[in-house]
């Protein structure tokens, strides 16, 4: 008899930490010794091509808890360029699901994702994220780890992000940590970031347009901020696109709504979302 799909993709959804390491062992197993520099993602934007740099370590941050979901929506934007046909590790805290709503493959579907490319671990606590993402940034077969802890948390300090950056640099994995309402304080990250929406053109019949998204570039590494661009996701090219008309535009809500049962968020990618936690 064969497998029911609807089946083998609800097996998936149920993924502990311990079955993420035996993932990532099979996976580093599978995965040749590659000391080849991974290409440049090419975003669509120049000043995202020069600061979002890969194998390295960024941190995006929301100042409100209403731009989560644009937080979650550019780091998966800029995930699907960053991971070079590698898998993409998304590590959340469980408090995040009933602040912002739970993960919905078909909405990352719907940005351009393969949700099947996306291995999404849930995790009770901050110490839980940390470590689920740090053992997926030193794999070789992972292309991208977004981190997404909850709240002020002191173990989110220097230490910790200079332990995520080394993992970064030795397997060549990109890692973006998010942060939504983070307190002021170091961080190892080669590029810190301010995420939030703004509006979407409206397409025809006054349906709804592609994620835009306001950023703001904090802190680069060795070099000074680089100021604020109004940008837009693309899933058909697969990039950003820069948008001249938005300049100054916010908006006082998410860019994704959610729907009535509270299950979305914005993706990019290639295979079915498993969940662990």
């Amino acid at each position: 008899m064969s497998e029911d799909p609807s089946a083998s993709r609800r097996s998936r959804m149920g993924v502990s930490l311990p079955q993420l390491r035996g993932l990532l062992e099979a996976a580093s197993a599978a995965t040749l010794p590659d000391a080849t520099p991974r290409p440049a993602p090419g975003f669509g934007l120049a000043v995202l091509d020069d600061t979002l740099l890969p194998g390295t370590l960024h941190e995006l941050q929301a100042v409100r808890e209403a731009d989560g979901a644009a937080l979650a929506g550019f780091a998966l934007g800029a995930a699907q360029r960053l991971a070079g046909g590698r898998a993409i590790v998304w590590v959340r805290q469980d408090f995040l699901d009933a602040e912002g709503g739970r993960v919905h493959p078909p909405g990352l579907a719907e940005i351009g994702l393969d949700p099947a490319a996306v291995t999404l671990v849930r995790t009770r606590d901050v110490m839980g994220v940390l470590q689920a993402g740090l053992e997926a940034a030193r794999c070789r077969a992972v292309g991208v780890v977004l981190i997404e802890p909850w709240g002020e948390t002191r173990a989110l300090d220097l230490t910790a992000s200079r332990r995520l950056l080394l993992a970064a640099h030795g397997s060549g994995a990109t890692v973006i940590l998010g942060r939504i309402a983070p307190p002021p304080g170091p961080s190892a990250a080669e590029t810190r970031w301010r995420v939030s929406a703004a509006p979407s053109r409206p397409e025809p019949a006054n349906a709804p347009g592609a994620p835009a998204f306001r950023v703001e570039l904090l802190r680069r590494r060795g070099g000074a901020p680089g100021g604020t661009w109004c940008v837009e996701w693309n899933r058909d090219r697969n990039r950003f696109e820069e948008r001249g008309d938005l300049a100054g535009a916010t908006l006082s809500r998410a860019v994704v709504p959610l729907p009535a049962d509270r299950s979305a968020l914005p993706g990019t990618g290639r295979a079915a979302v498993r969940r662990t936690g």
